[in-house]
């Protein structure tokens, strides 16, 4: 599991910076692939902070810029989500709060520290992973 040292380590090394800023209400983070830089906002609960950190370092990884294009700007949010998960979410982790909490994602989102939307998004990759082949 990445912690935020492990995800700032990774954007050093693609040179971008994370400064922590006020953003617009609906905004928690935000990556600018032109300026190199992911901006936070301040005084998230532990939880978020870690999981919009994670998910805005995924655009960086990939290069993601702003798109007009609502169906690709959803598969860059998707994807930047799974990242995300994959850092933040041990496969045996899931599975203990999976059974701990009878697959309730809130409280398994709790239990690992992450937003519900990071659950949700390793349910995915999950499910690509065990889907057969071909399917």
């Amino acid at each position: 599991m990445a912690t935020d040292d492990d995800l700032i380590e990774v954007l050093t090394g693609l040179g971008v910076s994370v400064v922590v800023t006020d953003l617009p209400p609906d905004r928690d983070g935000e990556y600018e692939h032109d300026a190199r830089i992911v901006r936070l906002r301040p005084r998230m609960a532990r939880r978020l902070h870690r999981s919009v950190l994670a998910h805005e370092c995924a655009h960086a990884v990939h290069g993601d810029v702003v798109v007009a294009d609502a169906r690709l700007a959803e598969r860059q949010e998707r994807r930047a989500d799974e990242w995300a998960a994959e850092r933040l979410i041990t496969l045996d982790d899931y599975g203990w709060a999976e059974t701990l909490h009878s697959g309730h994602v809130e409280a398994m989102a709790v239990e690992l520290d992450v937003t519900v939307t990071l659950v949700e998004a390793f349910r995915r990759v999950l499910a690509r992973r065990l889907a057969p082949a071909g399917s």
